[in-house]
This record gives structure tokens, C-alpha cells and sequence, in this order.
């Protein structure tokens, strides 16, 4: 692996000086993850105020710092510094502030062009699609929020040909800073769904959030947004009007009218919302002046992890959409699971849809009713819990009684979807769980 940062722009960009040092191969911040030739940033649990992580905690990467040069660390970025460690150690007023100083100052040494993609739901799999096709670099996971941003952005190798960021938000005023950081040539706001909206006054409020993206455009400022938005720019979806309009989705193929021109795409995972995400991706193509070729051709392995993906064991398709929810997504999921061509009988393992706010009672019960459809449903979370006619179909939790239940249900020759806000199945690795229980029974 190449060097992709010197210990002299490291600590020009944090304390305006030019420190000889170690050459940096990456940046990262979990001591559990560094690897030789790493700079640790020793961050803490909890921010403060000023942002909003899912989840606070007491944890301090200070106490981490001899994991971290065990690992293979080569420096760190410090508050204090630690006697005991005999790595170089930058002392920083606060090390929050210093990934963001180390982001911004990387940005300043990409080239063009830079891609942000914000949006309710589908940004990790816009971004996946958009590195393959402009053969681009972009951050693994679903790194998009005030640590995820600057991270991927020191972590982003100046030699690309194009560069693609993840931009989130749970809160209001989020997505302005992290775009700043960012700072466009294009950006893309796949869609404006009711995830998060306990945190938001008002649904405006919300879409008036996911539009910050298009604050801080540079160059052409190539803003592109689904069309029932109705905002001004470059618009994909399936209205006449459309730059990227969609004519048809087949199980895995899209039809589209770019700029009046028809093509046809390979559409991984199938589905209408795939297909809108797909839309969008191909419109950016086109407008970036790349070869579509790629962007019409992309394989299944594009999909990330947890975003429709099938996986067969004995006999049994799971389709594993559980990396996260709301009721637009879960909606979309059910629509495409129902299409979907099948040998056998199909069953749902839904999730419950968490930060929704007074609409959860109705937005879970909308999405019972849509099962109806399907040969059978398992509910899991609070949110289900209290719905018309869920009776034995709910669960409290994703456990190894879940498991035990689906055994005995699924043969042969089903399939079935899973699908909840991230918390249910995929931060406890439960669809891993119950695929190794079907391949062992």
C-alpha cells in the first residue's frame, strides 16, 4: 500500500507546522481496526452536543493508544498526551476538530470531479453503483455522518479519477457542515422519506435538510434530485418531464429515456427503488461526460451488504435488505419482494421502523396490512407490537427463538425477506445467525 499522507502535511494541516514524522498509510479511529502504518485518532465516546451520534458512550480512544501502536499504529492524534506510548503524538486542542481540519484539508487536494449523495434511503448502494460507474474512489460502509465524512475524505487517494461521499442526517442543521467539507460538483438527492422525522418540526423541515446538500456546489454544480420533489436542476424519476425518465422495471432490468435517447440497464437487487437510485446514477454519468457503458452494466456484487442481496441456504432464499428501514423503503422492499419470481411459498421478517415519531402507530400498521400479500409474516420491535391482528406473529426481539421459529416454518423452495431499521437485525448480525442455523439443520 502506497503512503497517502507525510507526517509533514499531517501536522501542517493541524497545527500550521510542518513536523518531521512517519509516512501515513491510512486514518482510522477504532484501535480494533488499525493496521500497519495507520494514524490513530483517539476520539471520544461522546462529542458533546454539537453533534449527534445514535448512540453516546464513556469510551475514550485515549485509552486505547497502546492497542493501537500493538496494531501497527504510526502516530497518533491526541487531547493529551500519553506518557506511556512511544508513538509521535500530535497534541491537538480537540480531536474532533482535527478530523475535520484533516478533512478539509485533504478536499483541498482532490481534483474533479467530487460526488455527494444524500437522501432517506439508498445512498450507500448510489454510491457503490456510482464507483463502478465512474470507476471512482469512495469510503467503505456507510460512512456519512460527522465522524464518517471526515474520515473518508483523509482517507481519499488523490490519484482517482473521480471520488464519491456519503452525505446523512438524523438531526436538523447536519448535512450544510458535512457538504461544506465535501464541497460538490455534483450532488444527488435520491429521495426525502419520513426516516428520522421525530427529530424534524415538520416534513419541510426535513426536505429543506436533505437539500443543504446543494449548498456548497462547485464548479457547474450539477444538482440532481428525484422529480416528484419538484426542485430545479436535473430531475430522475418517472415522470414525462425527467431528464432520466423510467419507462419500465423488469425483474433486473431498467428501461430509461436519458435526455430522449431510450436505453436499458442491468438493475441490481430489481425493485422501483433500485431502479430510481439506478436512474440517478446513470443521469450523473451522463452529465460528468463518462462512457455509460459501466453504469448499464452492473453486476450483483455492486449491492452492499444488507441491501436486497440474496443468499441460499438449503434450499431457502433469504433476501437480506435488514441493513435499515422507514416506511418508504419498507413499502418499496415488499413491492419488489412480491414481483420477485418465486418456486415457492413467500414469507417476511420485518422489523420494526424506529425515529418516527406520532406517525409509528400508522406506518407500522400500513406496512402488517401489506403482508397480507405474502404466505406469512414474523414481526419483531415495540412497533409491531400493538397492531391489529399481529397476534403469535410478533416477536420482542431478533433471538434464537426467532430463529428456532423460522426453522420450523421455512422448507425447501421458500424465500424471505428481511428487512428493519438497523438496529434489529443488522447491528446483532442476525441474518448471519440464521442463515448458519438453516445450513446446519
Amino acid at each position: 500500500m502506497s503512503n497517502l499522507w507525510s507526517w509533514p502535511e499531517i501536522s501542517q494541516a493541524l497545527l500550521d507546522q510542518a513536523v518531521q514524522g512517519p509516512d501515513v498509510q491510512r486514518v482510522a479511529f477504532d484501535s480494533r481496526q488499525i493496521e500497519p502504518g495507520d494514524l490513530f485518532f483517539a476520539l471520544a465516546g461522546d462529542p458533546g452536543q454539537r453533534f449527534n451520534p445514535s448512540q453516546r458512550s464513556t469510551v475514550d480512544g485515549h485509552d486505547y493508544l497502546l492497542d493501537a501502536q500493538a496494531n501497527g499504529a504510526v502516530g497518533a492524534v491526541v487531547q493529551r498526551r500519553i506518557a506511556e506510548c512511544t508513538l509521535p503524538q500530535i497534541v491537538v486542542a480537540d480531536t474532533y476538530d482535527a478530523l475535520w481540519q484533516l478533512g478539509k484539508a485533504a478536499r483541498q487536494r482532490l481534483a474533479e470531479p467530487v460526488v455527494a449523495v444524500t437522501g432517506s434511503s439508498g445512498k450507500t448502494t448510489a454510491k457503490r453503483f456510482l464507483t463502478d460507474a465512474l470507476d471512482a474512489y469512495a469510503p467503505p460502509g456507510s460512512f456519512n455522518n460527522h465522524i464518517g465524512v471526515p474520515l473518508s475524505l483523509a482517507n481519499a487517494t488523490i490519484d482517482a479519477s473521480a471520488w464519491v461521499f456519503e452525505v446523512g442526517t438524523n438531526h436538523p442543521g447536519e448535512i450544510d457542515p458535512l457538504t461544506a467539507l465535501v464541497r460538490p460538483h455534483c450532488a444527488i438527492l435520491l429521495n426525502v422519506h419520513n426516516a428520522h422525522i421525530e427529530n424534524f418540526p415538520s416534513r419541510e423541515a426535513l426536505i429543506a435538510e436533505k437539500c443543504a446538500i446543494f449548498g456548497h456546489m462547485q464548479g457547474a454544480g450539477l444538482c440532481i434530485a428525484e422529480d416528484t420533489l419538484g426542485l430545479a436542476g436535473y430531475r430522475f424519476g418517472f415522470s414525462p418531464d425527467s431528464h432520466a425518465q423510467i419507462l419500465h422495471v423488469g425483474a433486473d432490468l431498467l428501461e430509461l429515456q436519458l435526455f430522449g435517447r431510450k436505453l436499458q440497464a442491468r438493475l441490481p437487487g430489481g425493485g422501483e427503488h433500485r431502479a430510481l437510485t439506478l436512474a440517478a446514477v446513470i443521469l450523473a454519468t451522463e452529465l460528468l461526460g463518462v462512457d455509460l457503458a459501466a453504469a448499464l452494466a452492473l453486476d450483483d456484487d455492486t449491492l452492499p451488504s444488507g441491501r436486497g442481496n440474496l443468499m441460499r441456504c438449503a434450499g431457502i432464499d433469504l433476501i437480506d435488505d435488514s441493513y435499515n428501514a422507514n416506511p418508504a423503503s419498507m413499502q418499496a422492499a415488499l413491492q419488489a419482494f412480491g414481483q420477485k419470481p418465486a418456486s415457492g411459498r413467500k414469507f417476511v421478517l420485518l422489523g420494526e421502523m424506529l425515529e418516527l415519531g406520532e406517525i409509528s402507530a400508522e406506518a407500522h400498521q400500513t406496512i402488517f396490512d401489506a403482508t397480507t400479500a405474502f404466505d406469512g409474516c414474523f414481526l419483531v420491535g415495540a412497533g409491531f407490537a400493538e397492531l391489529r391482528g399481529a397476534g403469535d406473529a410478533h416477536h420482542n426481539d431478533a433471538d434464537s427463538m426467532l430463529i428456532d421459529r423460522l426453522l420450523e416454518t421455512l422448507q425447501p423452495g421458500d424465500s424471505l425477506l428481511i428487512k428493519g431499521s438497523n438496529r434489529v437485525f443488522w447491528a446483532t448480525g442476525f441474518v448471519q445467525q440464521l442463515a448458519q442455523a438453516l445450513r446446519g439443520s
